[in-house]
């Protein structure tokens, strides 16, 4: 499974990095070479419009793949508004899934490409 890291930086879970790692047994790849299984996506606030770095997520993700958003939880600096997660979920094409609680200063949400219109 190729997982791609985005938006690292010194606040990040270091805890769960390696136990993903563990995980998928391989490093997380930060430019992809081919199309990956996983994005997972580290924004905060200040990093800007969330839509923006949803769609540059979505870059090297396979048609098939799903992108996890990890964002600071409630109380704790740079939180993002689920409000705004949820708007720029739709604008970027993406359909919110499973969230989940996944360190004490985060929260991932999964994102998945919306599946077809039945007939």
């Amino acid at each position: 499974m190729a997982v791609q890291e985005l938006g690292w930086d010194d606040d990040v879970d270091q805890a769960l990095r390696e136990a993903i790692m563990d995980v998928i047994d391989a490093d997380l790849l930060y430019e992809a070479t081919e199309a990956v299984d996983v994005v997972l996506l580290w924004w905060r606030n200040s990093d800007g419009d969330v839509v923006d770095g949803l769609v540059d997520a979505l870059t090297d993700l396979s048609p098939t793949g799903y992108l996890w958003l990890l964002t600071p939880k409630v109380g704790r600096a740079d939180y993002v508004d689920p409000t705004d997660l949820a708007e720029g979920a739709l604008t970027a094409g993406l359909a919110l899934a499973n969230p989940a609680t996944v360190s004490p200063n985060w929260q991932a949400q999964k994102l998945v490409r919306p599946k077809g219109t039945r007939r």
